[in-house]
């Protein structure tokens, strides 16, 4: 191995718990955790209006809450793709 794989390897060997993969994703890429949260809270919505769904059917429901809570994560990862090439084709400079 040439020494820069080498220092490639222990760098990463070292940054091993979870917790620090998990955060150093998320700054790599901060649309997933804001589609997450929506994902979350379009759910939570989902239950919280269970009760109060009138006439409504149980699988009326349930597809409207599946497709906002799609909705929200695509629109988010789309929001993420954008931002990361506005980030690597305008705001980068050219070499």
């Amino acid at each position: 191995m040439s020494p820069s794989q080498e220092s490639v390897l222990s760098e990463y060997e070292t940054d091993t718990s979870q917790t620090s993969k998990l955060l150093r994703k998320f700054k790599e890429t901060p649309f997933v955790p804001i589609g997450m949260a929506g994902f979350v809270m379009v759910v939570g919505y989902g239950l919280y209006r269970l009760k109060h769904r009138g006439d409504m059917k149980m699988s009326l429901h349930l597809i409207h809450m599946r497709v906002a809570a799609q909705g929200f994560v695509v629109g988010a990862i789309t929001c993420g793709v954008l931002y990361s090439m506005f980030q690597e084709y305008v705001v980068k400079p050219k070499e």
